[in-house]
């Protein structure tokens, strides 16, 4: 990549990616050779562990893909085990203040800045060869925080001027679940708390990201503001063309009503 992660969402143009929950290593390079311009290797919800995120963050590097990894909890060890293996950043799930946001995106830098703990042998490092690694981890490293509870949507704006958080991520079931309208993704509750997310952003001069199910509700998602933008996710992706494939075929070849 020309410039980190990091600089690049924090330019006015949109970069979309996809979750990447599968743990595995071919479909984490499959995405990447698909032409998103950064994944998120999740180890909340996915089925791959720390163990198993080594080669995924190598694959999707072969091709200049930054990886961004959802970590389970905001414990400092989280944040440094992955940021060791050579991660671009950490996406914190259930964060509920702006004080828990400050203790959490303060793991992603090493002191005086945060207090991720130094070592210089690990992949981040270059295994000791790379010596200017420290020098400009603090400054490249992506911080994205997710608004997803009804806590966190009331402090929303002294989330976003945090520092250390570079986006505002809503994960929209969990939201709409928090809010009272599970899935509903029109209902007046919903829309305001986008609103509010894409205003908080704007107003803290970082970007606004959201999770959308698909290629046409992500175009959606960037005209009303989100220019880090997920679509699905690649177990999601499988099985919608998975399933479209599968859709019986009449004699005369074309498709007809699933069953």
């Amino acid at each position: 990549m020309s410039a980190s992660l990091r600089a690049r969402i924090r330019c006015s143009e949109p970069t979309v990616g996809t979750f990447v929950n599968l743990g595995s290593v071919l479909a984490a390079e499959a995405c990447a050779l698909a032409g998103f311009d950064w994944l998120v290797v999740d180890l909340e919800h996915g089925a791959g562990s720390e163990e198993a995120l080594i080669g995924q963050v190598l694959a999707a590097g072969i091709h200049q893909v930054p990886v961004i990894v959802r970590v389970e909890s905001a414990e400092r060890i989280r944040s440094g085990r992955v940021l060791d293996l050579g991660a671009a950043g950490v996406m914190f799930p259930r964060l509920d203040s702006a004080a828990e946001v400050a203790r959490a995106v303060g793991h992603l830098r090493y002191p005086p800045e945060g207090d991720r703990g130094v070592a210089t042998y690990n992949r981040a490092c270059g295994f000791g060869m790379q010596a200017d690694a420290l020098q400009t981890a603090n400054e490249d490293v992506v911080g994205v925080v997710q608004i997803e509870t009804v806590s966190a949507l009331a402090q929303v704006q002294a989330i976003a001027e945090a520092a250390g958080v570079d986006v505002l991520f809503v994960g929209p079931v969990d939201l709409s679940h928090a809010l009272g309208v599970p899935g509903i993704f029109d209902a007046p509750e919903f829309r305001a708390a986008l609103t509010a997310v894409v205003r908080a952003a704007k107003s803290a001069g970082i970007p606004a990201g959201i999770l959308a199910r698909d290629r046409e509700r992500a175009l959606e998602c960037i005209e009303d503001g989100f220019t880090f933008v997920a679509i699905a996710s690649d177990s999601a992706l499988l099985g919608a063309a998975a399933r479209e494939a599968a859709l019986p075929i009449n004699t005369q070849g074309e498709a007809v009503a699933s069953r």
